[in-house]
């Protein structure tokens, strides 16, 4: 079957009719039009997978600046709630932590830059001093392609509620503001304590 084709394209070539002669032109037209075509669209997307790879990059420094938001956040209502719960007369309690802000991940960066400074001067003896500044900067990642990040700015707590079911004594009241007081940094006016309903 190869020497079929072979001798088909041999045939091909040989001839000198101008009608063969003008399908092989086209033919070699058509596989330079591909090569071109097929190089072009690989380029295309190589760009694509660059722009892709940063995106993905940004998105994981925000998606894990979510979750980490959320982890702190439960983290302190439940260690609020396993700690008031334990005061006397509190009982069952219920805690909710208010943020003014999320918390922030600064990664760190790779940054590089020039200064270049160039003096000219005239014919008339005036000089002209020209400064020029360009800087860089990446994100570094590390082995997975993950952000290293240089710092964590917690959110700030902005107020405290909470539901007690021993909220209606005054003593065990002032002792659970007491206690978020010194849990939060908060002021008390900043933290409300409210009886639970009974069930």
């Amino acid at each position: 079957m190869f020497k079929e084709n072979f001798d088909k394209v041999k045939a091909l070539v040989v001839k000198k009719e101008p009608k063969d002669k003008k399908k092989i032109e086209n033919l070699i037209f058509f596989l330079v039009v591909l090569v071109f075509t097929l190089i072009a669209v690989n380029y295309i997307f190589k760009d694509d997978k660059k722009k892709v790879k940063n995106q993905t990059n940004a998105e994981l420094v925000e998606s894990n600046t979510i979750i980490e938001d959320v982890a702190v956040e439960d983290s302190l209502e439940d260690n609020l709630e396993k700690i008031l719960s334990k005061i006397k007369g509190v009982g069952d309690v219920e805690v909710l932590i208010t943020y003014s802000q999320s918390s922030k991940i600064t990664p760190m960066y790779n940054e590089t830059s020039n200064q270049s400074i160039t003096e000219e001067s005239d014919n008339d003896g005036g000089t002209r001093k020209i400064e020029s500044y360009d800087s860089n900067k990446q994100v570094v990642s590390d082995a997975n392609s993950n952000p290293v990040t240089e710092k964590v700015t917690l959110p700030q707590v902005e107020g405290a509620v909470v539901i007690a079911k021993g909220a209606s004594n005054t003593t065990v009241k002032n002792n659970i503001i007491a206690a978020v007081e010194a849990a939060t940094g908060l002021s008390s006016h900043k933290i409300q304590v409210f009886e639970m309903k009974g069930e």
